[in-house]
């Protein structure tokens, strides 16, 4: 199962360095993204990956400030991303692919999909984030965002308190301790904290944290996404405390043909949580909406 992340490719975009792992024959391409803070390519979609690489070429990467694609200057908000997407399509030399992301990696490829309709063949997103007007205690997190060193802080101190990790995952996952590879997904949310930490960067993402405004989200694709024209399928865990339903029940009605599904007993980070039935859910979406010609 971790064979497929024993090889690597490291590639420029952007401007920056992009580890890119692939896995699959010659089935239509699927780029995965993951999502922000500790997350990594191996991490989220390490029993989801293989699987998917059996009907299709599988392109994963670590996102920049994440896992092997280090190190990164300047401001890595949304319209960076918009622009680097297009540049690693460019690299991976995919005209067009589908595409299923996570939580950041899923807003990422919401908003790329509605400027470059044309690239995307699918659109899987889980838990994505940029969906809604406002968040919980929308004031007081961009105070605490905008306060001068506190992501840098907020870095150091997980990553010299690994204990917190465990913690964190421990409550995050609904089956705990239980949950399918946990020691190794606490181990490598653990090396991640401690690269952040080594390499200086924020504890949240640019994406996350230049998408607040003090009253409501600068980022927020719902208005948008009357125009979204890639055949889509929103995904959400039915405990996810980070998405609310009602976010991602308004981007299915907004976006034209797209349907939602919940997955019982998942949290935010679904293909930890389920990875065998988002798998299933997966595979039945692209082998509904893909052309295995391409």
């Amino acid at each position: 199962m971790t064979s497929l992340f024993e090889t690597h490719t490291d590639l420029t975009v952007s401007g920056g360095p992009v580890r890119h792992y692939q896995a699959g024959g010659t089935g239509p391409p699927v780029l995965l993204l993951h999502g922000a803070m500790l997350d990594t390519a191996q991490g989220v979609w390490r029993r989801v990956a293989p699987a998917l690489a059996a009907d299709h070429r599988v392109h994963l990467v670590d996102l920049p400030r994440h896992g092997g694609s280090r190190p990164w200057q300047g401001v890595l908000d949304d319209a960076f991303y918009r622009r680097f997407l297009d540049e690693l399509l460019d690299a991976l030399g995919l005209p067009q692919v589908a595409m299923i992301g996570l939580s950041m990696g899923g807003g990422i490829a919401t908003g790329y999909a509605l400027d470059h309709p044309e690239r995307v063949s699918s659109l899987i997103a889980v838990g994505p984030g940029g969906i809604g007007a406002r968040r919980r205690a929308q004031l007081l997190t961009w105070l605490f965002l905008r306060a001068p060193g506190a992501m840098r802080l907020t870095s150091r101190y997980v990553a010299r308190r690994p204990e917190l990790v465990r913690k964190s995952m421990l409550t995050s996952l609904t089956a705990g301790a239980n949950t399918r590879d946990f020691e190794d997904i606490v181990r490598l949310a653990i090396e991640e904290a401690r690269a952040k930490d080594t390499h200086g960067e924020p504890g949240l993402d640019d994406w996350q944290t230049q998408a607040y405004g003090p009253f409501s989200m600068r980022l927020n694709l719902l208005p948008e996404l009357s125009r979204l024209t890639v055949p889509t399928l929103w995904v959400r865990g039915d405990q996810d405390s980070l998405v609310g339903a009602d976010e991602l029940t308004a981007a299915a009605a907004a976006a034209p043909g797209s349907r939602l599904v919940t997955v019982a007993d998942a949290g935010h980070i679904v293909t930890y949580d389920q990875p065998d039935e988002f798998t299933r859910l997966a595979r039945d979406f692209l082998a509904s909406t893909l052309d295995p010609r391409a």
